[in-house]
């Protein structure tokens, strides 16, 4: 029986992981003032004994204003980096996995509430609210506070803060970078004619459209390691019409690949409320297609991934290269180990839980290197 291809090991830039499985980034929204806290610690600890190829901390913001919420990570500051370190030295003690980290800037969808508070925006003089930014003064909904048009200072701000958190990373010995360029977030607002109605070198055709979410590939892939792959996120659609769309996606993924990303993760939606997603089992992969047959570096699927066998369809048919899970894994925290079971393949565990495999499973389990 040959390995399946999910469980076959992928090299991306000068990274290894050991399977095609990618815990993606997923909100937490309990740090303080950006620091991460001992739920961190638990969180993150719990997925790196997954068995999964690469783990990804979530959307970290590069600025306070970049932030989702006030309970969001930040890593703009050393007391954010050291808050960082003390939760990475205790997960890397008990786990080899390779750890990402997703760079944010909320742009007008910043200053809300936790979702289990509502979720909805702070007005700027409220407590825990700010005054948000973005390409153009556009709210997301109408009921927002309208975002501050962003000028040619600030834009510099959010480029340089980008790659000074790039640095901070590479000090943090992160193994890799994803730039979070989907769901409504700031350079997916710059990507799109709904949010981005700018009429400067920034906003109006394609090509202006990409010019800042490219500046801060850019400028993070100047001050991450070389040898150290900087992935990013996009999403593929905003499920409206008139706005970012399978094409602009292409055209954009060949773009990052010209200058120099090791992968590309595609999600879809979050620009705009009005957003029709045909939500479904794999109902994205389409999407990551399109982007696949487009470019020649590692691709990565997300979205409703929760069988063994609908995950190893997506990589062994070339539809992608990884897939990646979220609220799947959280459900599950060992699926991977379910998956390589039913796909008769093995996964890496600690000593402490290798009894814990059936017996039908017997070389399930292996112990870390």
């Amino acid at each position: 029986m040959s390995k399946p291809k999910l469980f076959e090991p992928i090299t991306i830039d000068g990274l290894t992981l050991a399977n095609r499985i990618v815990i993606a980034p997923m909100c937490q929204y309990s740090a303080e003032d950006g620091r991460m806290t001992d739920w961190h610690a638990i969180h993150l600890g719990s997925l790196a004994l997954s068995g999964a190829g690469l783990l990804t901390i979530e959307a970290t913001a590069v600025l306070p204003e970049g932030r989702i919420s006030n309970a969001d990570v930040g890593l703009w500051d050393d007391d954010t980096e050291a808050a960082m370190a003390r939760v990475l030295e205790t997960v890397r003690r008990h786990s080899p996995m390779p750890i990402a980290i997703q760079l944010a800037h909320a742009g007008r969808k910043a200053s809300t509430a936790r979702p289990w508070d509502g979720g909805k925006q702070i007005a700027p003089d409220a407590p825990n609210g700010w005054q948000t930014v973005a390409p153009s003064g556009v709210p997301y909904t109408p009921g927002d506070h309208a975002p501050v048009a962003l000028d040619s200072a600030g834009l510099a701000e959010i480029r340089d803060a980008f790659a000074a958190s790039a640095r901070r990373a590479a000090r943090l010995g992160i193994d890799a970078i994803q730039i979070h360029a989907a769901h409504g977030y700031l350079l997916h607002q710059f990507l799109s004619p709904i949010s981005n109605q700018r009429t400067d070198e920034y906003g109006g055709s394609l090509e202006n459209r990409m010019r800042f979410p490219l500046e801060v590939f850019d400028a993070v892939r100047a001050a991450f390691p070389k040898e150290r792959p900087v992935s990013v996120r996009v999403s593929g659609s905003d499920w409206v019409d008139g706005g970012w769309d399978e094409a602009q996606t292409v055209a954009f993924a060949r773009a990052l690949e010209e200058r120099g990303a090791s992968a590309i993760h595609v999600s879809s939606g979050g620009l705009d409320p009005a957003q029709a997603i045909p939500v479904g089992p794999s109902y994205q992969v389409p999407l990551a297609r399109a982007v696949k047959q487009a470019v020649s570096i590692p691709v990565v699927a997300v979205g409703l991934i929760t069988e063994a066998q609908q995950a190893e369809a997506i990589v062994a048919t070339g539809d992608a290269d990884l897939v990646a899970v979220a609220r799947t894994i959280l459900y599950d925290p060992h699926w991977p180990w379910h998956v390589a079971a039913e796909l008769g393949a093995q996964v890496s565990a600690p000593s402490q839980y290798l009894r814990s495999q059936p017996r039908q499973y017997r070389d399930l389990l292996q112990p870390y290197a």
